[in-house]
């Protein structure tokens, strides 16, 4: 009887222990944000709707919401002063990989996974809760190791690997008013708009560190948030993400 009492409590710690890991890892995922992406431009007419719309999004707790302006449009007779090729092309293979007809705005990509119109606010609502209830692959360990590097650890990954992305966004809001085009006369209040999107590179389930580059000269501004996304390669599910601490500035 005595043997048998360590041996109970050395089990009963063991099972205490394994459930309290299973309460953080089940704590943890909880708090992963849905990444709700608007791809936008400031020559879309139908664009004003969407454009507020991720700003009410914005707020929610639990939710990372981001700003795309695309490129496009730009021929229709304005020059969004906030678009990036790199934003229409990460637009394009999400729509490749939705196997959707062609890219469109406003469009609403949430979690990598499922599409619709911004105009819809009830049908971005279903499509976040569902984000919300849907079990997907545990985040890898991402660790800001300095200024410059950041380490991504082991851990599962989808069939035909995973990539890692820097997003630099201002979370300030940025109002701009339309002088030509569609939107001629027009003042459009953007929120969490992206700056720069950077692919560090790959990622195959083994322990990983990545450089973060600086700022390039458009998105160099004070006052910009820095975000790392784990996501499936060629625009597929977003499984992991990490807020960073900026720099500290140099006197």
């Amino acid at each position: 009887m005595r043997i048998l009492r360590p041996l109970i409590l050395g089990l009963v710690g063991l099972l205490t222990f394994t459930t309290s890991l299973a309460l953080t890892s089940a704590s943890a995922l909880a708090k992963s944000p849905v990444v709700v992406e608007l791809f936008t431009s400031q020559g879309c007419s139908s664009c004003l709707k969407a454009d507020s719309l991720i700003g009410e999004v914005a707020d929610r707790p639990g939710i990372l919401a981001l700003t795309y302006a695309v490129d496009y449009w730009d021929y229709l007779g304005w020059r969004d002063t906030f678009a990036k090729e790199d934003y229409s092309t990460r637009q394009r293979a999400y729509m490749k990989r939705m196997s959707g007809r062609e890219v469109y705005t406003p469009q609403i990509v949430v979690n990598g996974t499922s599409e619709t119109a911004a105009i819809h606010a009830d049908k971005v609502d279903q499509l976040i809760s569902k984000a919300q209830r849907t079990k997907g692959l545990p985040s890898p360990q991402i660790r800001q190791r300095s200024d410059t590097r950041i380490s991504v650890g082991s851990g599962r990954y989808p069939k035909g690997g995973a990539e890692v992305w820097l997003v630099r966004y201002d979370p300030a809001d940025q109002s701009v008013e339309i002088k030509r085009g569609e939107n001629r006369g027009k003042t459009m209040v953007y929120h969490n708009v992206v700056r720069d999107l950077v692919r560090l590179g790959s990622w195959t389930g083994k322990a990983r560190s990545y450089t973060l580059p600086a700022p390039d000269a458009d998105s160099a501004d004070d006052g910009l948030a820095s975000v790392i996304l784990v996501q499936g390669a060629k625009g597929g599910r977003i499984f992991g993400g990490l807020s960073l601490k900026a720099p500290e500035l140099k006197p």
